[in-house]
């Protein structure tokens, strides 16, 4: 996977953070809209944009590898040094665990027969009673 980042392969890389499991779709899906919606279609933001409760949230994310953190130096004309700080989006990891998600829809798929779901009873012949 390549490109953009989506709602739902955010949601899903959220979900199966090892420091989230549990979570249920729907706050999930909300954090990973929040967090977008700051990021838009840049690979990363300033740091200064962000309220203290998002930047809560950007940490949790950042603890879960999902985000990570760069900063960049500057001189200003008097000769302070001047600090920015950025967020970015660990893509790599992202897709690692979205495609975890996927990973394990599929073993369950692959271990589902179309009879597990048929109650006992329906085995019984009709002519019995």
């Amino acid at each position: 996977m390549t490109g953009i980042i989506t709602v739902e392969e955010l949601t899903q890389a959220i979900k199966n953070s090892p420091n989230n499991r549990g979570i249920d779709e729907e706050e999930a899906s909300d954090l990973a809209l929040h967090v977008l919606n700051f990021f838009g279609y840049s690979e990363r933001i300033i740091d200064n944009i962000l309220e203290p409760e998002d930047r809560d949230a950007f940490y949790m994310l950042e603890d879960n590898a999902i985000l990570t953190t760069e900063r960049e130096e500057t001189t200003l004309y008097d000769g302070r040094e001047w600090r920015i700080h950025y967020w970015l989006f660990r893509r790599d990891k992202i897709d690692e665990l979205a495609e975890n998600r996927t990973k394990s829809v599929e073993k369950e798929t692959e271990n589902m027969s179309v009879y597990d779901d048929l109650p006992d009873d329906i085995w019984s012949r009709g002519s019995e009673q």
